[in-house]
């Protein structure tokens, strides 16, 4: 078997008296489009935490690319490749669109003091950024305030700065979330054309969106493992469907 790209080993985290996720084995293939749903509550964003290095494990591994993660930093996850989304925006508010991927670049090259720069006078930066404009439809609103932009907009800007930290395992937590339904197209859009190379995982509610992306589906009920398989094997799931789905899409 390849070695994954990411994975846990027996995880566990406890609050206290309370079990918050229970002994998860979870595998997210190379290049894998992968989704993570759950009803609320189900404990996938203690799940995503755990990955990420923002909370440590009471018990288990983070494996990433054959190697273990889980005694280090969040920081050190993210130079290793593991880069995450927020389901609520984290953009640099005071800072314009060219100058947030120029800070975000220059940061990952350990050359962060040379942001404020012209992009010109940083070599590479200036194509790079207006690669990561073009590919996320932000071309035209390069100078604007983050703060400024439609919500859509700063959802793709905010998938933008999460690839220009080059990772090879990217994490979207609801990156539809909150955006006007004439944008949602363009987010997903712009998620489905990203390089086979980074391996992705999508925690997402709205089913349409996570029937249409990915190709392999794990369910968290209660913090464990409920159920795990293909689009068609989770659809036609009566589990599934009882603990989550409801009658709409039963």
């Amino acid at each position: 078997m390849s070695v994954a790209a990411l994975e846990t080993r027996n995880l566990n985290k406890l609050f206290g008296a309370l079990q918050a996720t229970t002994d998860v084995n979870f595998r997210l293939e190379q290049g894998a489009r992968h989704a993570l749903i759950g009803p609320n509550g189900a404990g996938k964003t203690t799940f995503i935490n755990l990955l990420t290095g923002v909370l440590q494990p009471s018990g288990g591994e983070v494996i990433l690319y054959g190697k273990s993660v889980t005694s280090l930093k969040r920081e050190k996850r993210v130079r290793k490749g593991l880069v995450r989304t927020f389901q609520i925006n984290q953009l640099f508010a005071g800072l314009t669109v060219i100058e947030s991927l120029a800070l975000v670049i220059a940061e990952r090259d350990g050359r962060g003091w040379t942001w404020l720069r012209p992009t010109h006078a940083i070599k590479g930066l200036e194509k790079e950024i207006a690669d990561l404009l073009i590919d996320f439809g932000l071309d035209g609103i390069s100078d604007e305030k983050c703060s400024a932009l439609p919500y859509g907009k700063q959802r793709l800007l905010e998938i933008a700065l999460a690839i220009a930290a080059r990772p090879r395992v990217l994490l979207l937590d609801e990156p539809a979330a909150g955006v006007p339904e004439a944008d949602r197209k363009e987010v997903m859009k712009r998620i489905t054309a990203l390089s086979s190379e980074v391996s992705i995982l999508l925690i997402e509610h709205d089913m349409d969106l996570v029937f249409n992306f990915a190709s392999r589906i794990s369910v968290l009920v209660a913090g464990a493992l409920f159920a795990e398989g293909s689009v068609a094997d989770i659809a036609k799931d009566q589990r599934v469907k009882e603990v989550y789905l409801g009658g709409a899409h039963a």
